[in-house]
């Protein structure tokens, strides 16, 4: 298959890394001196767990013209920066798209691509489960022996999901299938922010907060207001399993809390490395307005937010 995948940072690296090795026929998207980095060294992955290096050659493209055409295109970057590719894409011609990251307005984007392209846009959100940083011109990624990524439309069965696993097939990828990524995602959100308010609330140091019986505590509560939240809304919480943890399985999401700080897999996940502030920025403000719709008291969460200006709108 002829994909490209726009976005060379620390996810869309790996996910390029295994679409190589699957034998498609690879693109990547990369500005300023990733593509320098791509084009004289080659892709770069330290893979953080396995214990070594690989290297793959990619073709590398600085800009998407309208003409140029593939058979799926993975646009994968943070948050924040989805809006400003939303007109390439609506004008490239290729029909099939796959917005993978945090995302607080998928409906949004969706409207937008099918309102101003000139051809029929099939549009598929996802999530896949692999974390890294940059470093000296390659990439640190962490992950497990099978990346998971979620993907769906909105509230709709993919009619060209065939298309999406092709892609696939050969790949060291499980692919776990949502039929309302809004929902999803927006619950997605509400596990990873209190996670990330961890760090600003305690100075950066981790290991001490794994000791912290009430603020692990308050992380648990403030989960479970953010789930009240989307409740409240109408959403359904997904996976089904998940609002149980912060409310009858309290215990063992408090262990897993703690197990988390007080690795360094857990560490570094949330460091500064490996987390995107502007990102949790702007999902923090997503949910300030699903908190204000809902009109329903989140005092844990309120506090969070007063000790991580970082983090506030």
């Amino acid at each position: 298959m002829r994909v490209l995948v726009y976005g060379a940072g620390v996810l869309g690296s790996y996910l390029a890394h295994a679409l190589v090795r699957g034998g498609n026929d690879v693109t990547m998207l990369a500005r300023g001196r990733r593509v320098d980095e791509l084009q004289n060294d080659g892709l770069v992955i330290r893979h953080y767990f396995q214990l070594r290096t690989t290297v793959d050659k990619v073709s590398v493209i600085r800009d998407l013209q309208p003409e140029d055409v593939y058979d799926l295109i993975f646009v994968v970057m943070k948050y924040p920066d989805f809006q400003a590719v939303l007109p390439v894409l609506a004008a490239n011609h290729s029909g099939h798209v796959v917005i993978v990251g945090n995302n607080a307005s998928p409906a949004e984007m969706l409207s937008y691509l099918e309102d101003n392209s000139p051809v029929e846009k099939k549009v598929a959100f996802a999530f896949q489960s692999s974390a890294g940083w940059r470093e000296n011109g390659k990439i640190i990624s962490v992950r497990g022996p099978k990346v998971q990524i979620a993907v769906g439309g909105l509230g709709e069965e993919l009619s060209w999901r065939p298309l999406i696993e092709q892609a696939f097939v050969k790949t060291q990828y499980k692919l776990t299938y949502y039929k309302d990524m809004d929902e999803w995602l927006n619950s997605h959100m509400i596990m990873i922010l209190p996670l990330n308010f961890i760090a600003p609330v305690s100075g950066g140091n981790l290991r001490e907060a794994a000791r912290n019986k009430k603020l692990l505590n308050q992380v648990i509560d403030a989960i479970d207001e953010g789930h009240q939240v989307l409740e409240s809304l109408g959403y359904t919480v997904m996976p089904a399993s998940q609002p149980q943890l912060a409310r009858d399985k309290r215990k063992l999401l408090y262990i897993g809390l703690k197990i988390i700080l007080a690795t360094p897999f857990g560490r570094i996940l949330l460091s500064d490395k490996a987390v995107s502030a502007d990102e949790m920025s702007a999902l923090n403000h997503a949910f300030n307005e699903l908190k204000q719709r809902a009109n329903i008291p989140t005092p844990n969460w309120d506090k969070f937010q007063k000790y991580a200006p970082n983090l506030q709108d």
